[in-house]
């Protein structure tokens, strides 16, 4: 299955000059703990970064800095690993796994963001592929035995 028919394309970003404050409310309406970064590219959402909820503490209330100092930009992962539509899961997996990563964004054949998908949501999907494989054995063993009964 390529990871464009399975990722989520409810992304919520920011751009690089987003406020911190600016970010943490978005996170907070949105109920997500990360934001895409993207510059705006020929009227296309371009991928630049990603910044987390975790990013926000660690670099800036951790370090008892002034949030109000600083910009998405500042404080976001800017060596974005990316994949695109057509990749498979399993690819996209590998890919995460490769790289120590738990959310990816999803780009097109021209780089615009396209959705996101999260180590989460591979779980869930996963999860639910192997419910449909597990209902497969007692339907099979249910066939055979109705198959080896005798009709006479």
């Amino acid at each position: 299955m390529p990871i464009g028919e399975f990722c989520n394309r409810e992304v919520v970003f920011a751009m690089r000059k987003t406020t911190i404050p600016e970010a943490a409310q978005l996170m907070r309406q949105h109920h997500v703990g990360d934001l895409a970064v993207v510059d705006v590219v020929g009227g296309r959402r371009v991928p630049v970064g990603i910044v987390t909820d975790r990013d926000i503490v660690v670099e800036i209330i951790a370090k008892s800095l002034d949030f109000n100092d600083f910009t998405v930009g500042d404080i976001m992962s800017s060596q974005l690993v990316s994949v695109q539509e057509s990749e498979g899961v399993f690819e996209t997996i590998e890919l995460m796994r490769n790289k120590g990563i738990r959310r990816i964004p999803v780009v097109d054949r021209e780089g615009g963001l396209e959705g996101i998908v999260s180590a989460d949501d591979i779980l869930d999907l996963l999860a639910e592929e192997m419910t449909e494989l597990a209902k497969v054995s007692p339907r099979e063993q249910s066939r055979e035995a109705h198959v080896g009964r005798s009709r006479y």
